[in-house]
């Protein structure tokens, strides 16, 4: 999607380890109009399939999950990497590792938000290992739910996650994907799709 690269290129910063930061238009602060546009993309991308609900991750999937539901008319589920107080009944759980925070999180999602009726478009912010994206795929699975498809804003196509995911026969619609950046010069090299 020519739009994000564009703002990838003028606004994300490559700092070292492989990381990209966006935090001034995806994921700190948030430029809704490209949210908007990238909702627009997913469901062209997805209007082939019965979506009936959006699954992310707490946190930085949560706002361009809600502007991609408002576009197929379905609500947002989030899982959440804390038990809190305010969580009841049972849950689905599985463990994931985060490449952002390198840290493990227990995620979890109420039993009553995820059915077997469900046909759920996952997404997310960014696709860098995979484990993210794993985690909830387990969670939908657990659920007996369908997984629809993966709706990614960056995939880092350098790393495993992409490929992963692709093998295992889901469909996953990156919007933006990095072949390489360097620390260096800042450059970002996309790949031609």
């Amino acid at each position: 999607m020519k739009i994000l690269e564009d703002r990838i290129r003028r606004d994300g910063v490559v700092k070292a380890g492989n990381v990209l930061k966006v935090d001034s238009f995806l994921n700190h602060c948030m430029d809704v109009e490209l949210f908007r546009q990238m909702g627009l993309e997913w469901k062209r991308l997805f209007a082939d399939r019965p979506i009936n609900k959006i699954l992310t991750i707490e946190a930085s999937g949560i706002g361009i999950a809600c502007i991609v539901a408002a576009e197929f008319g379905v609500p947002v589920v989030f899982a959440k990497k804390a038990q809190s107080i305010n969580l009841d009944g049972e849950m689905y759980t599985t463990k994931i590792e985060s490449f952002t925070h390198k840290k493990s999180y227990d995620v979890i999602v109420s039993k009553k938000f995820l059915s077997p009726d469900d046909h759920i478009l996952v997404i997310d912010d960014f696709l860098a290992n995979g484990c993210a994206i794993n985690g909830l795929i387990e969670l939908i699975d657990e659920a007996g739910a369908t997984v629809e498809g993966v709706g990614i804003a960056i995939e880092k196509g350098f790393q495993q996650g992409g490929k992963l995911i692709r093998e295992r026969g889901i469909r996953l619609e990156s919007l933006a994907i990095v072949e390489s950046m360097d620390d260096t010069t800042g450059e970002v090299v996309f790949r031609n799709n």
